[in-house]
């Protein structure tokens, strides 16, 4: 068995979508519009064949965030390497994304750095 996708509302579509694309190397399809609904999508296909459906609907909420809040909390990228890891996230923080932390050795031995994306969500990037 295997997870066939993760999806998450968003905001703002296209920054989100090109935000996975630049920093993460995401191939995008086309955008669904589903005009009787307003609702719109994008499948993200990462390399190793993981995908990320980038969905927006106008009368979505907008809940608040929190760093540490039960539910899903973060998505988290392996890399390859601590200076893959190094390099993207100085390119994140560069960008003006929040470093939260790292990069650094956690407790469980993972070298990896968390970021905020340009609505708040975790992004992790580990080995």
């Amino acid at each position: 068995m295997k997870i066939e996708h993760i999806a998450m509302y968003v905001n703002d579509l296209e920054q989100t979508k090109d935000f996975f694309v630049r920093f993460f190397g995401a191939a995008s399809n086309d955008e669904y519009h589903n005009k009787t609904t307003g609702f719109r999508s994008y499948f993200l296909t990462f390399e190793d064949g993981a995908r990320l459906e980038i969905m927006n609907k106008p009368d979505v909420k907008d809940a608040e965030k929190h760093l540490a809040s039960t539910g899903y909390i973060h998505i988290a990228f392996s890399v390859g390497s601590r200076e893959k890891v190094d390099q993207i996230t100085g390119q994140l923080k560069e960008a003006g994304y929040r470093v939260i932390s790292g990069p650094r050795v956690t407790g469980d031995g993972y070298y990896e750095s968390c970021i905020l994306d340009l609505e708040g969500n975790q992004v992790e990037i580990t080995v």
